[in-house]
């Protein structure tokens, strides 16, 4: 007869501190766990290398943190999870519950397929999508009053990871190759607390590119090296204008995971159906240039720069480059959604899709279509002295102070191009393509 055992089939929740689904399975298991992820064809293909970069990285981080016995196996999770338990004779599998549309259907076919109990306990939130509602029991559209019921409902104190756990092996395959740095969950935990340090300066520098002093946490968070519960515990012990907005923010992430639960055709389709009426050009060289960083507008390609060499970009330049895209060059903007996706290490479809209908202007709560930023306008602002342009343009850096931003008009650079269009003409066209779906 086998010993007891459950199994912990880890996705978004790569940690062992404050898991309660882990300790759900240390409990059922009698402290016997075999840990198991999945790499997904349906997701692994379609992510770009910064994400499968860091988490080829988080998973070897990981398998350090159960003594090398993390489960690695390839295909599709309704066959392998279903195929594992039954190896290794499992009471049931323990997961954090996935709110995405294809992770709750993924889940909902896994859990048909097993001869043992699905056991979904917490999420990647700290308030679960579906549970922040108004006074008619209904949910949010508006962001504001879904943060001040936000923070009325509360959240949990986080939890300890399990005293002990008995790692059970089973046969699986390799763990995938890469070269990151700075993934896992010590490392998370390292980098949060050393930000911490700095948060007090989050509002009045968190616009500000140039002085490069944002946490990146949305990394860590994407693939739940810490949780944001962690996270709430530690910015409740400060007191200060930067920790009030760093916690606006968890709040936007987690309104956004919201609006898709409910919207699950909001990560390619907008909320507001108007919008389905807008005309949009096809992409072509325009679109190249955009990519790769070559529209001429400094801030917005030193913006696209960084996203190609670095899989991160500043999250003031992410609304500059996608207003630039949508209602400069009246590209669709799941055409820049995709992009990002395929770019960003910390590509989460819901905050993605979400903020990019934000700027297009055609999701809940979204900035008036109206507000178009201008490009040169936002690099003078939030880059005064262009040490961000220059930090990204080589052709630039002989151009000293807001010169880098105006190039043309100091001389112009060998091998910067020139504006592929008019802003203000731009500008013109995008408002009068508004004014026809009203």
């Amino acid at each position: 007869m086998r010993d007891v055992a459950a199994v912990m089939w880890f996705r978004r929740d790569l940690r062992l501190a404050d898991n309660p689904a882990l300790l759900d399975a240390v409990s059922a298991g009698d402290g016997r766990v075999v840990a198991l992820f999945v790499l997904d064809p349906r997701l692994w293909d379609r992510a770009g290398d910064p994400r499968r970069e860091h988490l080829a990285a988080s998973l070897r981080s990981l398998s350090e943190s159960v003594d090398g016995q993390l489960v690695v196996r390839r295909g599709d999770p309704v066959e392998v999870v279903p195929a594992l338990a039954g190896e290794v004779g499992a009471t049931s599998v323990h997961i954090s519950a996935d709110h995405a549309p294809y992770g709750q259907d993924r889940d909902t076919e896994v859990e048909a397929s097993l001869n043992c109990p699905l056991v979904a306990t917490g999420s990647p939130y700290a308030i679960a999508p579906g549970r922040i509602l108004n006074q008619q029991n209904r949910p949010y559209q508006v962001f504001t009053p879904y943060f001040r019921r936000w923070l009325e409902h509360g959240w949990r104190h986080p939890v300890d990871p399990p005293a002990k756990v008995d790692w059970i092996a089973a046969d699986g395959d390799n763990l995938p190759d890469s070269t990151a740095e700075g993934a896992g969950e010590q490392a998370a935990l390292d980098h949060w607390r050393d930000y911490l340090d700095d948060v007090g300066r989050y509002d009045d520098e968190r616009d500000r590119p140039d002085l490069d002093s944002i946490s990146r946490m949305s990394i860590p968070l994407k693939y739940g090296e810490i949780h944001p519960r962690t996270m709430l515990a530690d910015l409740a012990r400060k007191r200060s204008a930067g920790a009030e907005a760093y916690r606006r923010q968890l709040a936007w992430r987690e309104f956004c995971a919201d609006l898709l639960a409910r919207h699950p055709e909001a990560a390619w389709k907008p909320l507001r159906p108007e919008f389905e009426r807008m005309e949009y050009d096809e992409p072509g060289d325009a679109f190249e240039a955009w990519c790769e960083g070559r529209t001429g507008f400094p801030f917005v390609d030193a913006g696209m720069r960084q996203l190609a060499e670095s899989g991160f970009l500043h999250n003031r330049v992410r609304m500059v480059v996608a207003s630039f895209l949508v209602k400069d060059l009246h590209v669709h903007w799941r055409l820049g959604a995709r992009w990002f996706m395929r770019s960003l290490r910390d590509g989460d479809l819901a905050s993605n899709s979400l903020n990019w209908q934000w700027v297009a202007g055609c999701g809940a709560d979204a900035a008036p279509y109206f507000r178009i930023f201008n490009p040169i306008g936002q690099g003078l602002k939030f880059d005064p002295d262009g040490e961000y342009v220059r930090r990204w343009i080589p052709e630039l850096r002989h151009l000293d102070g807001k010169a880098a931003h105006e190039p043309l008009k100091h001389g112009g650079a060998d091998g910067y191009p020139a504006p592929i269009v008019d802003h203000a003409e731009a500008r013109r066209e995008a408002l009068r393509r508004y004014d026809a779906i009203r």
